[in-house]
């Protein structure tokens, strides 16, 4: 089977498994579809409108200070509720179900009092009395009130009484609608006299964030409509519900029982998924669709504030425990959400995802898929990679800008995901036939080269060739001191195996610090970074190398000098010198057309040299140019001197590198430090005897290895104070050896 067949067929089983996985919609892809049509809402929500005639009249904290816990005795909500009605209210909602007989009622409170003879008499006389809950049902019918239910998953004995009509077209809704065997409703005498009955209910998500409200709800049998919509119907005094189906006329289903569509209440339609669900199209929650009970009570407010409104009574008490969550907020009381539903229909602000956005989204899908497919195996991964996200980006404006102008909802989570699982599949394809070429590279060149220096060869086959570039780079040379007198104690075989144990190490180190090395000179090694591969921390990862060498030669000089003991041999410790410098290079494959090797070349390379052969001079392991030393922030550094090497005309501060982070952050590094720049200020001031009482308070900071250095300087001091050097001295010294 050849290569382009099998790249056919495994694109087209991905393709088609993309558009399978659609139709079947994974739960994990709704619900991260839901979290992004929750930010657009976030991004774009609904602004309120002040003139909506929808008012929520709320039992808050304040209320209940004034009037009493709750619940209120339903004389108290009797008078709210004649309060309400002669204000001209045009429905009065109670978003409050009264399932139980109103313990206040005095007949049922006197059960509670301490029992007596005389309190047989009373209870005889209160059992004549009006009920609270006969008094509340009355006041009730004198009004145009909406009573709530909860639909209940269980059967609680006789269902609520219908108060509307509900035809239908098309389909039976109740295959579709929220099914509930049973409800918890208000008393039958409260909930008779109304003169509308609406579910509370709405169908809980994954996460308990509200985002639908069902217009319509089964119970057993039974449509019912929602608490909102049957508050429209008793304002506009309809009298039925029309609900729209699959197969109902206009509507094309091919067939197919695809659910609700639509749902009629007088003059509003009211757009719903095929669960008969209406999408919230939330506003940020704000006091002023609150009217205090309190205030109603008081009379405070009137005819201005409540004629001609929707009126919902509810709570936003945080102890009666009625708070919901939305895709805006944390914490809502449950009377706003059904207030918002109203509002929405009556703005006609509606959130819908259209008959025709699923089928779309298919198509989307299969033509760009093809495309990229296609793209990834002429022109690469690159290539493919920018019509891949020109095509997400596309579909994440669009969805956006649907939602935006147009309240759709157009998903752009299953496209992208599926745009990106084609992509990946042809790239990977394409990858690994590309990768079986590259290993041909690799395996040619992989005992010759370094392992980066392979890569980026396999990477970039034409790099292969003569030439060079500029680039910023940090230098390591390294060298055995004393090597000459070591190698003329040991034969040829002893040598080569002491360099294989020193190397060894070392070239491990660098090559973990992400260093390429260069070449073995003799006892001595030389490395570079930041080439073949970008290292932007360059001069961090080189004096960590540095740093590393040094502790790595102290561990083999123990392993050797109990060798040497065991062997009945003397042992000297072999010391390591280092030259840090950091500055712009020509690195590249340098040579002939026939032979040559990638390797670095330039100023900055002799000069790092040059540093490495003056750690004898100073009689310290680790020296680094002042640009190492500025750039590598995570280590200590304490300047030398001023020095002119070999083959310069202009004098360079050199540093030596002493410990790393934790050094650099001591008390002891800090005092060294200050003390160390005010003696070497003293000594470039041909203050001799200021820089000897500095020189003497470095030494007696206790740094062990700087005494080397310090008596460097004081054998200078004494020079200078024979022979003092010329008066435009700047405190430079010459190298004397490179």
């Amino acid at each position: 089977m050849g290569p382009r067949l099998l790249y056919s067929l495994i694109i087209g089983a991905a393709i088609l498994a993309s558009l399978v996985l659609r139709v079947w919609d994974p739960t994990p892809v709704a619900r991260l579809r839901a979290l992004v049509f929750d930010s657009y809402q976030r991004l774009a929500p609904l602004q309120y409108d002040p003139a909506l005639p929808v008012r929520i009249v709320d039992i808050d904290e304040e209320s209940l200070k004034r009037i009493g816990q709750w619940p209120w005795p339903r004389t108290i909500l009797s008078e709210l509720l004649a309060k309400l009605r002669d204000a001209g209210a045009a429905t009065i909602g109670f978003d409050i179900v009264f399932p139980e007989p109103d313990r206040m009622s005095p007949a049922n409170a006197v059960k509670f009092w301490p029992q007596s003879d005389q309190l047989s008499q009373l209870r005889t006389e209160l059992d004549e009395l009006p009920s609270n809950d006969q008094i509340f049902a009355k006041a009730i019918g004198t009004a145009p009130v909406v009573m709530g239910f909860i639909a209940s998953p269980m059967n609680q004995g006789a269902l609520p009484e219908t108060k509307s009509g509900i035809s239908y077209g098309g389909d039976d809704p109740r295959l579709f609608a929220p099914h509930y065997p049973g409800a918890t409703s208000s008393l039958a005498d409260l909930q008779n006299a109304a003169i509308g009955t609406g579910a509370l209910n709405w169908v809980p998500e994954y996460d308990q964030i509200i985002r639908r409200m069902p217009i319509v709800v089964t119970l057993d049998e039974t449509l019912y409509p929602s608490f909102a919509a049957e508050l429209l119907r008793v304002a506009q005094g309809a009298s039925t519900y029309v609900v729209k189906s699959s197969g109902a006329s206009g509507e094309k289903a091919f067939g197919e029982q695809t659910g609700i569509v639509k749902v009629r209440v007088g003059d509003f339609e009211i757009p719903t998924d095929a669960n008969g669900q209406m999408w919230l199209h939330f506003s940020p929650q704000t006091r002023d669709r609150y009217l205090p009970a309190w205030k109603v009570l008081n009379g405070e407010l009137g005819a201005e504030e409540l004629g001609g409104r929707i009126v919902l009574v509810g709570t936003s008490a945080a102890g009666l425990l009625d708070l919901r969550a939305t895709p805006l907020e944390a914490s809502v009381p449950g009377v706003e959400l059904h207030a918002q539903a109203v509002e929405q229909i009556i703005r006609g602000n509606y959130l819908m995802r259209p008959d025709f956005a699923t089928p779309a989204e298919l198509l989307y899908i299969l033509v760009l898929g093809l495309l990229i497919a296609v793209l990834i195996y002429r022109a690469g991964a690159l290539g493919s990679a920018v019509l891949g996200a020109l095509a997400v980006g596309f579909v994440i404006w669009l969805s956006w800008h649907a939602f935006n102008s147009w309240g759709w909802l157009v998903d752009p989570v299953y496209p992208t995901i599926a745009l990106t699982a084609i992509y990946l599949t042809g790239s990977s394809f394409v990858f690994l036939r590309t990768e079986r070429e590259r290993n041909r590279v690799r395996h040619a060149f992989s005992h010759y080269m370094a392992p980066a220096l392979v890569e980026k060869l396999a990477e970039e086959p034409g790099r292969l060739k003569l030439g060079g570039e500029t680039r910023d780079m940090t230098l390591l040379f390294s060298d055995v001191r004393g090597f000459t007198t070591l190698s003329e104690g040991l034969d040829a075989e002893e040598l080569t195996r002491f360099l294989n144990e020193l190397f060894t190490p070392l070239s491990n180190i660098i090559l973990d610090e992400q260093g390429t090395i260069d070449k073995f000179m003799g006892d001595a090694l030389m490395a570079f970074w930041n080439a073949p591969l970008n290292d932007p921390e360059h001069p961090n990862h080189a004096c960590a190398a540095a740093r590393r060498m040094v502790d790595e030669m102290a561990v083999l000089n123990d392993r050797w000098e109990k060798a040497a003991k065991a062997a009945g041999r003397p042992f000297k410790p072999v010391k390591l010198g280092i030259g840090l410098n950091t500055g712009l290079c020509c690195v590249g494959n340098l040579g002939s057309e026939t032979r040559f090797d990638y390797s670095v070349i330039g100023d900055n390379v002799n000069i790092a040299s040059r540093l490495e052969g003056q750690s004898k001079t100073y009689d310290l392991v680790v020296i680094a140019g002042e640009e190492t030393a500025a750039r590598a922030t995570n280590f200590a550094f304490l300047e030398l001197d001023l020095l002119k090497v070999k083959g310069k005309t202009e004098a360079t501060r050199i540093f030596a590198l002493l410990g790393d982070d934790k050094f650099l952050q001591s008390d002891t590094f800090k005092t060294l430090s200050a003390k160390h720049q005010e003696f070497l200020a003293k000594y470039r001031a041909m203050d001799w005897d200021g820089a000897e009482t500095l020189l003497r308070e470095c030494e007696a900071i206790g740094v062990q290895n700087l005494s080397g250095l310090y008596t460097l300087y004081r054998d200078r001091i004494a020079a200078f104070r024979s022979t003092p050097p010329p008066e435009n001295w700047d405190g430079t010294a010459e190298a004397t050896s490179k």
